[in-house]
C-alpha cells in the first residue's frame, strides 16, 4: 500500500467513486434518455435506456422484494467481511475485489430501494424527472434497475445450413447492463483470476479457528 492510503481508505475511496459514477450515469440516462432508446457509439457499442425488476444483466429469477430485501442482507455481511479483511491486513487487489462487489451491489440498491418513489415513470414517449417522494412510479423497495451499456459484438445470422438455428438472428453479447454490474462482475473475474487459491486459504483458516475456539 502506498504512503498517502491505507487499506481501508483505499477501500472507500472506491467503493464511494463507483457509487458516484454509476448513479451519475443512471440518472442522466433516466432523465435524458426516453426508455429504450438507443444512442450509437459504434458498431458494436450503444447507450441503450432500459430497467429492469431482476439481477444483473436484466435476469428476473425472483420476486422483487425478496430479491431486494437478499441484497440488502448480502451488502450487510459483505460489509462486515470488507471490515474484517481490512482489520487482518490482508492483500491490497483482494480487497479491491470485495470493494468494488460491495460497491456494484449497493448501487443497484439505490435503485430498487429509491427510484421508485423519486422518480416518475420513464416511457417511449415522456422523460423521467424528479418528483416529491411518494409521487413517483412505484412504492419503496419497488424501483427499477436502470441499465444502459449494450454491447452487441457479433450481430449476425446463423448460416443456413445448420441444424435448428439456421438463419436465425444471433448477438453475441445481447446483454444490456450498467456501471455496478460491470463492478461487481470485475471483482468477481479478479477474485476467480488472481485470488481464488487466496480465498481459500483464508475461508479453510477460518474455519479452523472457528472450529478451535468451538473446542475451547
Amino acid at each position: 500500500m502506498n504512503k498517502f492510503l491505507s487499506k481501508g481508505q483505499l477501500s472507500i475511496l472506491i467503493i464511494f467513486s463507483v457509487l458516484i459514477i454509476d448513479q451519475i450515469i443512471k440518472i442522466w440516462v433516466k432523465t435524458n434518455m426516453f426508455w429504450h432508446e438507443s444512442i450509437r457509439i459504434t458498431d458494436w457499442f450503444f447507450i441503450y435506456f432500459t430497467e429492469n425488476n431482476g439481477m444483473a444483466f436484466g435476469m428476473e429469477i425472483i420476486g422483487k422484494l425478496f430479491l431486494t430485501s437478499f441484497r440488502i442482507i448480502a451488502v450487510v455481511l459483505i460489509i462486515w467481511y470488507l471490515i474484517k479483511i481490512v482489520k487482518q491486513n490482508l492483500k491490497t487487489g483482494y480487497i479491491v475485489c470485495i470493494s468494488l462487489i460491495l460497491a456494484g451491489a449497493i448501487g443497484n440498491i439505490i435503485d430498487c430501494v429509491f427510484y421508485g418513489v423519486l422518480f416518475s415513470e420513464s416511457t417511449h414517449s415522456s422523460l423521467a424527472t424528479f418528483v416529491p417522494i411518494g409521487e413517483g412510479y412505484s412504492e419503496w423497495f419497488y424501483g427499477k434497475v436502470v441499465d444502459m451499456f449494450y454491447f452487441p459484438i457479433i450481430d449476425t445470422n446463423w448460416p443456413e445450413w445448420m441444424p435448428f438455428v439456421g438463419g436465425e438472428h444471433f448477438i453475441f453479447f445481447s446483454p444490456i447492463f450498467n456501471f455496478a454490474d460491470a463492478a461487481i462482475s470485475c471483482g468477481i473475474i479478479a477474485l476467480i483470476l488472481f485470488y481464488s487459491k487466496y480465498l481459500n486459504d483464508n475461508m479453510h483458516h477460518s474455519a479452523e479457528k472457528n472450529e478451535t475456539d468451538a473446542d475451547k
